[in-house]
């Protein structure tokens, strides 16, 4: 018996305009940057034009990548709400698959920009085996106090009775032909901008750290400490961190070369330092385990892995043999990929827009034993 579980941050699964960018230059959309806008009832007008104009293209995208993916559950990061999830399952992704996600699950977290983390799934997977909600929680209340995690490094940033969760940790029981599978869904702090002295992974670390940690605890009150090997769950979503990248350094002209770096310090290593999850990405090439291109001119570009489906001890044994698959199909042309990696990318995906998002899907097919 299999199933096939992945995740994807689908970039801003909206309904709403964001029109903040009037006000703030930092969310203000590049392409409006080179036009005077004279008040703000112009930019309105103009700002919902260019969304409406590319967002066609982009769900199509997500879409298409979703599809190719073939999971049975989905995990879904940034998206807006529940009616925006159900509006793109119906207009975008029936169109690709059909009746296939039928069950939606989201909750309300704590993204100051409304955005959550949610779940779709079949109501049985491909091998005919019913998938079964036994129970779902949300743990967006969760304060630092609560779990005692407030500490000196947070104090620049946070107070001690601020939501540990800056999305959620959406909780899922669930049966699998009957058999137990528990699964988190996580959306960590995003790595922001430079900070006294520190690069934005670096200043937001201890955030994403807490969450960690707070995860960790979460499952381990929830199996028991000590006694969380033997049981049957994974952790999937965007974490906003990594353990090793690879530098791509040249340009168009001179071309690229490619350097992995590895043993990079992270919030990460809370859960696999002592073998407490696996990251089965690990099982694929160095050069192959990204799911995002990240650059900022060609003075600092890297891939590396942000989105994760972590498996437990008992099903990492399991699956000893599968490997995680990547759907890159929908990255931009500006993506550098390594040497044999290339892939022939959706139509009308653009040099960086249209895409199905910055990020990849990750899916593995995983036995329930």
């Amino acid at each position: 018996m299999s199933l096939r579980l992945a995740t994807f941050n689908v970039e801003n699964l909206m309904m709403r305009f964001d029109f903040t960018g009037f006000r703030n230059q930092l969310r203000q959309d590049r392409v409006l940057k080179l036009f005077e806008v004279a008040n703000e009832e112009d930019y309105k007008r103009l700002e919902a034009a260019r969304v409406v104009a590319s967002t066609d293209d982009t769900r199509q995208h997500s879409a298409l990548a979703i599809a190719d993916a073939d999971a049975d559950i989905l995990c879904l990061q940034e998206v807006d709400n529940m009616a925006a999830l159900s509006a793109f399952e119906y207009g975008y992704l029936f169109r690709m698959v059909g009746h296939g996600y039928r069950q939606k699950y989201l909750v309300e977290g704590n993204d100051s920009r409304g955005i959550d983390v949610a779940v779709m799934m079949r109501e049985e997977t491909r091998d005919g085996q019913k998938i079964e909600v036994v129970d779902i929680k949300s743990h967006a209340a969760l304060t630092y106090r609560d779990l005692g995690l407030f500490n000196r490094e947070l104090e620049a940033t946070n107070q001690a009775d601020d939501k540990i969760f800056k999305r959620d940790c959406l909780e899922m029981d669930l049966r699998i032909g009957g058999k137990p599978f528990t699964l988190y869904v996580v959306h960590l702090k995003s790595m922001s901008s430079p900070r006294d002295g520190m690069d934005g992974r670096t200043a937001t670390m201890p955030v994403r750290t807490a969450e960690v940690k707070a995860l960790r605890h979460i499952i381990e009150n929830r199996f028991g400490k000590g006694h969380t090997a033997d049981k049957r769950f994974a952790i999937c979503g965007d974490m906003n961190d990594y353990q090793e990248r690879v530098d791509v350094i040249g340009d168009r002209r001179s071309g690229y070369r490619f350097q992995p770096v590895g043993d990079l310090p992270s919030a990460l290593d809370v859960l696999s330092h002592d073998g407490f999850v696996e990251n089965p990405m690990q099982r694929r090439e160095v050069m192959d385990r990204w799911t995002l291109y990240h650059a900022r001119g060609p003075e600092e570009q890297h891939l590396c892995q942000l989105d994760y489906i972590w498996l437990s001890p008992a099903l990492a044994r399991a699956n000893a043999g599968r490997l995680p698959e990547i759907v890159r199909a929908g990255q931009p042309f500006r993506t550098v990929f390594p040497p044999g990696q290339a892939v022939e990318r959706y139509p009308r995906v653009g040099w960086d827009r249209p895409k199905a998002s910055d990020h990849c899907p990750v899916v593995m097919t995983l036995d329930i034993a």
